[in-house]
């Protein structure tokens, strides 16, 4: 994806009004994002893999960490949908967790590819 394509990408997941809005302007939403990129391709890896191994606990400690930060940078709908997960994973089992965490992953791997188009664009 060159420059001008990511200028003209629409963001999913992504709320940069929002989070202009929390972060008081758009250089801070720029220095930040680098870290929320970071946890998404450290840890969404990892939860797939605690699952993978029945480990609910460890995700849910994943889960729990990235559903703090969640709210600043993106839509509404993908805050509620971790933190309806995250909280499954407090008192469910891996039967419950697993199939929750398949769905939700692609929309973790959407804003992944949202924050990426938005970095480069406002490189």
């Amino acid at each position: 994806m060159t420059a001008s394509t990511a200028s003209c990408y629409s963001p999913v997941y992504l709320d940069v009004p929002r989070a202009i809005e929390q972060l008081g302007d758009a250089q801070a939403l720029r220095n930040m994002l680098p870290m929320l990129l970071e946890m998404l391709e450290r840890d969404v890896p990892r939860i797939a893999d605690s699952l993978s191994g029945g480990d609910v606990r460890g995700a849910n400690a994943l889960l729990h960490s990235m559903k703090g930060c969640m709210p600043i940078f993106c839509v509404e709908t993908l805050c509620e949908e971790l933190a309806q997960l995250e909280y499954v994973s407090k008192t469910a089992g891996i039967a419950d967790v697993l199939p929750a965490y398949s769905v939700l992953a692609p929309k973790l791997e959407q804003l992944k590819l949202d924050v990426s188009v938005f970095l480069m664009s406002a490189a």
